[in-house]
């Protein structure tokens, strides 16, 4: 297991988490990370949504990183209010400058999701994207985001399972909290519990290349298709609050 770290937000309050790796930070920036697992994501959460509408008036980013999700969240949801939250300063910073090169307006927040800096039942749509695998108090994250969704929000939900986390890769190139990390199936039964309802239509599996082991290889160069049971790398899922 990576080390959890202490750290004081402006408010106070103690945070608990993993930092990040310099590789990591380096590459939420990188066009790869931008196209191929971000856009990707947004877009497959987006067919997910059950009863879509044409706006969400409050849009909540946790975990916002670089702010390369902004200008997405902006278009396809039409959010009166947009808010990026992030434990790291130096992610704000850079969201900071995202902001201010795309033109948008969006409400920048340091803060723990275990502890989100919103008010009970203020958001209509709170977007989770590769973050949950890095929080070291995911349950009490979850009943964070039921607090500030209001009845009927929709949370988005992407992230990447333990046997994605844990391969030699990704041990090598970033740093997670391993011992929280969960299979396709445990996300679900953790998010149900926590209060949202999650149709089975809402539910997605990629199996895209950079989640394999191999980065692909074998089937682009081989023409070797996955074996049809492997085990899930990628959950993408959309859970509306009760």
């Amino acid at each position: 297991m990576s080390a959890v770290q202490s750290m004081k937000t402006p408010d106070g309050k103690v945070i608990e988490h993993v930092a990040e790796s310099r590789f990591g930070i380096w590459f939420l920036g990188t066009a790869t990370w931008t196209t191929h697992v971000l856009t990707r994501a947004i877009k497959d959460l987006e067919r997910l949504i059950p009863e879509r509408k044409t706006s969400y008036p409050v849009v909540v980013d946790v975990g916002c990183g670089w702010g390369r999700s902004f200008a997405l969240l902006n278009e396809r949801f039409a959010p009166q209010q947009l808010i990026g939250i992030d434990v790291e300063p130096e992610m704000l910073a850079i969201s900071t400058k995202t902001i201010a090169d795309k033109k948008l307006k969006v409400e920048l927040k340091q803060g723990d999701s275990a502890a989100l800096p919103l008010a009970d039942q203020s958001a209509d749509m709170l977007f989770c994207h590769q973050t949950f695998h890095h929080l070291v108090h995911q349950h009490e994250a979850l009943a964070e985001f039921n607090r500030v969704l209001k009845p009927g929000g929709v949370l988005l939900f992407a992230e990447s399972t333990k046997a994605y986390i844990h391969s030699w890769i990704i041990r090598l190139l970033f740093r997670h909290p391993m011992d929280v990390q969960r299979t396709a199936p445990e996300f679900l039964a953790m998010i149900r519990d926590a209060g949202f309802e999650i149709q089975e239509k809402s539910i997605s599996y990629p199996f895209l290349w950079w989640s394999r082991s191999d980065l692909g290889i074998f089937e682009r160069i081989f023409r070797i298709r996955p074996r049809a049971n492997h085990e899930e790398t990628l959950i993408n899922l959309v859970a509306v609050k009760r």
